[in-house]
């Protein structure tokens, strides 16, 4: 999953890194295609270099230090109003065939289960040229439809996005941890790729929605020398790759 979201990292791309594995993806990239991209943190964090020690949150001391800049929050939040910002990673409780996001509520077999909310989701998912989801792959958490919308995705299908006056963006990838789904004109998700050991029959019998495929299902690329390298010299003891 890092490696293939390391991979929808272009060079010189600006990018809300977040944290836990598009951090690791950040730091892969950097260190192997993507040398000159940028990260973004939403607290007000620029990096043109990742930090030198794993972080835990955003706020850590070593995000800090050797930063290209800590603005506030309204500072780096505004690259995306004015459409500087290339690419962004999010997570969610559910994700549905059209790459909408819930992190608000859910339904649990107890009732409802109340989530963190947007945070700057929203934002991102409305505002940069794409965005990418990382989630596990369950069909719960792949459901037809969103039990709520936090962040819009392509709404309910092709053109949606430019009718209620979104200018640019939408979702381009869903990485989940049996395959990677991208989107058609119309929209909608397909199967582009399951991960090496992962059929597609389970990748099927996972989604909450009739999954098409594309033309070819190919194998998603494994890891290569130098992305392992990159994530084990940076996440020595595996706390957020294990």
């Amino acid at each position: 999953m890092v490696c293939a979201a390391a991979r929808e990292i272009k060079d010189g791309e600006l990018v809300f890194v977040g944290m836990r594995l598009p951090l690791i993806a950040f730091v892969v990239a950097k260190k192997t295609h993507a040398p000159n991209a940028i990260g973004l943190f939403e607290n007000g964090v620029i990096r043109s270099t990742p930090a030198r020690e794993l972080i835990y949150t955003m706020a850590d001391p070593p995000n800090l230090l050797g930063a290209t800049q800590c603005l506030d929050m309204l500072g780096v939040m505004s690259l995306l109003q004015s459409g500087r910002v290339n690419l962004g990673f999010l997570g969610a409780a559910e994700v549905d065939r059209f790459g909408n996001l819930n992190s608000t509520q859910v339904q649990g077999p107890r009732g409802m289960i109340r989530l963190p909310g947007s945070g700057g989701a929203c934002d991102i998912a409305s505002l940069a040229h794409r965005f990418v989801v990382l989630l596990e792959h369950k069909k719960e958490r792949l459901p037809e439809r969103v039990s709520f919308l936090t962040s819009p995705g392509n709404g309910d299908g092709g053109g949606w996005r430019k009718k209620v006056g979104l200018p640019r963006g939408g979702p381009s990838a869903v990485i989940t941890t049996k395959a990677v789904l991208r989107f058609d004109e119309n929209g909608e998700a397909y199967l582009d790729s399951v991960h090496p050991g992962v059929e597609i029959e389970d990748v099927a019998l996972n989604t909450g929605w009739k999954l098409r495929s594309g033309n070819l299902v190919q194998q998603t690329q494994p890891p290569s020398h130098a992305e392992l390298n990159a994530i084990r010299e940076y996440d020595k003891k595996g706390f957020w790759t294990s």
